[in-house]
């Protein structure tokens, strides 16, 4: 491969962690989609880096459970509702349009739609226990 492509799609890669970081706290950016893709790039291009960041405590946290159990539990998931409504009702009150009010209750009611129909619920002993394998592999 072109080290200028090589190059090219490892800052991308980059540019996928930095944006799934900041989309801990924004609701908007998905954090696990993000995460898996710069995986899979690091995994292509860099072991080096892909070892960073399946060691990460990000990946650890959002990708591992979610890739290895198939789905978050139920605390995760109001874990994260949580948050991602504090935000969206903290930029509700600080910009004060109603054009803005109807993105973040769509943002919002997107957010209920993922958490509730599109990803799957696991035990919380489902996610321990595979996370107990995965720390008994590293």
């Amino acid at each position: 491969m072109n080290i200028i492509v090589r190059y090219i799609i490892l800052g991308f890669a980059w540019l996928c962690v930095g944006a799934a970081c900041v989309g801990i706290f924004v609701p908007v950016l998905p954090t696990t989609p993000l995460l898996l893709l710069a995986t899979f790039l690091f995994g292509k291009l860099s072991p080096r880096c892909h070892a960073i960041i399946t060691s990460s405590k990000v990946y650890r946290s959002y990708v591992v459970p979610f890739k290895e159990a198939g789905g978050m539990p139920v605390k995760a998931k109001m874990r994260m509702l949580l948050i991602s409504f504090t935000v969206l009702a903290i930029s509700a009150a600080l910009v004060q349009k109603p054009f803005v009010w109807a993105i973040l209750a769509a943002v919002a009611l997107f957010l209920v739609y993922l958490m509730v129909v599109r990803i799957p619920t696991v035990g919380e002993d489902a996610v321990a226990r595979e996370a107990a394998d995965v720390e008994a592999e590293a």
